[in-house]
């Protein structure tokens, strides 16, 4: 399933400092189809593939840290179902974390 993933607000720091990240993820197992790939599968394979270092700055359990803003197609998860959004195909992904130090 090709993606992409954007980071901001300090985000891109773990990831090799790049901000877009055009990405084919493969299906987990037991994804019987494309409409069982969720963003909890979709975080589990950024932990993995993309984050770098310090993974406690974006994930806190199986899902993103308090502060991360999460928008799936321009539109909050939080309105989407949040770890039960469903990834499609082209979905374009962004995290921008609102804690900033001061």
């Amino acid at each position: 399933m090709r993606l992409t993933l954007e980071f901001g607000g300090g985000l891109e720091l773990l990831c090799d400092s790049e901000k877009i990240h055009k990405v084919n993820v493969d299906l987990p197992n037991g994804a019987a189809a494309a409409d069982d790939f969720t963003m909890k599968h979709l975080l589990s394979w950024v932990r993995t593939n993309l984050i770098k270092e310090r993974p406690e700055m974006f994930m806190k359990g199986d899902t993103v840290r308090p502060g991360v803003l999460v928008l799936v197609n321009d539109c909050d998860w939080e309105l989407s179902g949040q770890l039960d959004t469903t990834i499609e195909e082209k979905d374009v992904i962004v995290f921008i974390s609102t804690l900033h130090g001061g």
